[in-house]
């Protein structure tokens, strides 16, 4: 059974970098093979061409959000790795021009007395054995604990505010290299202290290619459906959920490239989520595992919310993370979270 492996990061934005990158190194060097293959394979780009497009972000980078350069100049420094990969790894949603295909099945749900965020994250196998567990510590932010492709300085996880964030990659075409990559929004999210910080952030900013960000505390969540051209917010409610398809118009943006079993999985966490509330009385407290065995659900498998790979698609969960974000806390399982004997790791910022 893997075990993620865990890197407490401080001190200046490079300092935070180099240490990532330097404990990271193997799984760096890995994920960079990894995705030198998948762009070609998939966008018929060779490497320095991907690290050529991932430089037309540096200028607005550079004179909007300088600390995310230097975090990613140390991850480079650590791993021995020319800047332009770490920064193309970080911006890989983007640099497939809003055909990235990864899957995912998010929620939140407050039930009064407690709050969950979670998700399974489905990706390509191979990439696996290159996740870790990153804490960050910074001067003047809240501490933050994120599962993330070794390299990546933003991913899916939550910091000392309660804040938590979620992803749902959503496959429609376009980018804007004037506005926030996906990855490092979710690490804004992450830096923030409340959802209407980290919203207010985003709206201001813009993210530059299509996904859905689930940003949540203690006290509400809000989903915003990104559009290299807008990001229209979801109503904030006791329950949210989403899946890799969008539910909102986003005027000439569309989800060409959906997955066909998208909605599918949207209204089965949905009835899980009805018919588990229907079974909690008010003397019962809505528990992590709880929250976990939504997303063990296996109903129309291979493509369920707990996803395996077919003979078309190595795509599967790759790890699912259950937030108490009342808590400050989390437990992830690497791989299927309806695997016997699942290995728990606990987490907390």
């Amino acid at each position: 059974m893997k075990t993620l492996k865990q890197i407490h990061c401080s001190g200046t934005h490079f300092e935070i970098g180099h240490k990532h990158g330097k404990e990271a190194k193997t799984e760096i060097e890995r994920a960079l093979v990894f995705y030198e293959k998948l762009f070609e394979e998939s966008a018929g780009l060779p490497w320095p061409a991907v690290c050529e497009t991932a430089a037309t972000f540096e200028p607005k980078l550079q004179a909007e959000w300088p600390q995310y350069c230097e975090e990613m100049k140390g991850v480079a420094s650590g791993a021995g790795t020319p800047y332009l990969s770490i920064l193309a790894l970080n911006v890989r949603t983007e640099i497939a021009y809003g055909m990235s295909k990864d899957g995912c099945t998010a929620l939140y749900w407050n039930s009064g007395s407690s709050a969950y965020l979670a998700q399974n994250w489905d990706w390509q196998e191979e990439q696996q054995e290159n996740l870790i567990n990153l804490s960050i510590s910074q001067m003047g932010k809240p501490t933050i604990t994120m599962v993330t492709e070794a390299g990546i300085i933003g991913k899916i996880g939550l910091n000392s505010a309660g804040v938590g964030v979620c992803l749902n990659a959503i496959r429609a075409l376009g980018v804007d290299f004037q506005r926030m990559p996906c990855h490092l929004a979710l690490r804004t999210c992450l830096e923030s202290s409340s959802v209407s910080e980290a919203v207010t952030t985003l709206q201001r900013t813009g993210v530059a290619s299509a996904c859905h960000i689930l940003v949540a505390d203690p006290r509400e969540a809000v989903g915003l459906e990104c559009s290299h051209v807008d990001i229209v917010e979801l109503p904030t409610k006791s329950i949210l959920t989403h899946t890799n398809h969008f539910i909102k118009p986003h005027g000439k943006v569309e989800d060409k490239f959906a997955f066909a079993d998208s909605p599918i999985r949207l209204k089965r966490i949905d009835k899980l989520i009805q018919d588990r509330s229907r079974r909690l009385d008010a003397s019962r407290t809505l528990k992590t595992e709880d929250i976990r065995s939504l997303l063990q659900d296996q109903e129309d498998s291979p493509t369920a919310i707990c996803r395996s790979r077919t003979e078309e698609s190595t795509i599967a969960t790759l790890f699912n993370i259950v937030m108490d974000l009342t808590k400050r806390n989390a437990q992830v399982v690497v791989g299927k979270p309806s695997q016997q004997g699942a290995e728990i790791l606990k987490i907390s910022p």
